[in-house]
């Protein structure tokens, strides 16, 4: 029961965003974890870390080299390349989150008018990297429109409640509203505990739409331990059932990419 995705062949740089409407639900952990696999696989990886909280930049220990730079990296002649730098990790790169709050005001007003920024920024890595993720900040805005406009695949994680099913209609909502292919929109669950019964029946009620991937995230500790850590959990804990779920789960998301 793969989710149907618009295929994209090996050869082509895919981009991944990884979505929410809110905080709080396993999305950069993900982010991070899916950057590692990948890279791990022998692509070449680029995580780009948008979320103003930088908690991507944080887990790869990885600061920007200059404050306020995120202008140079969205204006019409950006130079992407100046802002990328070097993980711990063979295949892996990272652009660092830039936390500082007129940075991220910047890329919100750049970002106004032309919904296909992002996309043409992107462009100048096609021949670089096989994949790349994008940690998006939470909410709706110009700049979450310009990161679904570029993206080959909208990743969202959802937990299984009542509150997480509305947002995840809110999201298909927003795609429809704004004319943006609602094929790329993708999800799973994350921070799943089956001992609920509201959870297994959720599950069972958001299966039935092909969006949801089979594998899932179960609400594990050694996830939170990534922010003690600073690192993946396949490097402190690769033989845990959370490094397990996180293998399995990007195998299928892969297959479904490379088919």
């Amino acid at each position: 029961n793969i989710p149907y995705l618009t295929f994209i062949k090996y050869w082509h740089m895919t981009t991944i965003a990884l979505y929410n409407l809110k905080g709080g639900v396993g999305k950069t952990a993900s982010c991070v974890n899916f950057a590692y696999l990948a890279a791990a696989d022998g692509f070449r990886t680029l995580l780009w870390d948008i979320d103003p909280q930088g908690s991507s930049s944080f887990y790869y220990k990885v600061k920007p080299k200059v404050h306020p730079g995120i202008k140079k990296l969205i204006t019409k002649d950006a130079q992407l390349e100046t802002a990328i730098m070097s993980s711990d990790f063979e295949m892996l790169d990272v652009i660092p989150a830039d936390n500082s709050s007129k940075s991220f005001d910047i890329m919100l007003e750049e970002m106004k008018g032309n919904k296909n920024r992002l996309k043409t920024v992107l462009k100048q890595l096609d021949k670089e990297y096989d994949f790349v993720f994008i940690d998006c900040h939470p909410g709706f805005s110009a700049l979450s429109e310009n990161i679904f406009q570029a993206a080959d695949i909208v990743l969202m994680p959802v937990i299984p409640t009542t509150l997480s099913i509305r947002t995840y209609n809110m999201v298909k909502d927003y795609f429809k509203e704004k004319d943006t292919d609602i094929s790329k929109m993708m999800c799973f669950f994350t921070m799943v505990d089956l001992r609920k019964n509201m959870h297994n029946e959720i599950m069972e009620e958001l299966y039935k739409d092909k969006r949801f991937f089979q594998n899932y995230v179960p609400y594990l500790s050694d996830v939170e331990k990534m922010g003690v850590h600073k690192a993946p959990i396949m490097e402190f804990a690769n033989s845990s059932y959370a490094a397990k779920c996180y293998r399995e789960l990007w195998t299928e998301i892969k297959e479904g990419v490379l088919e």
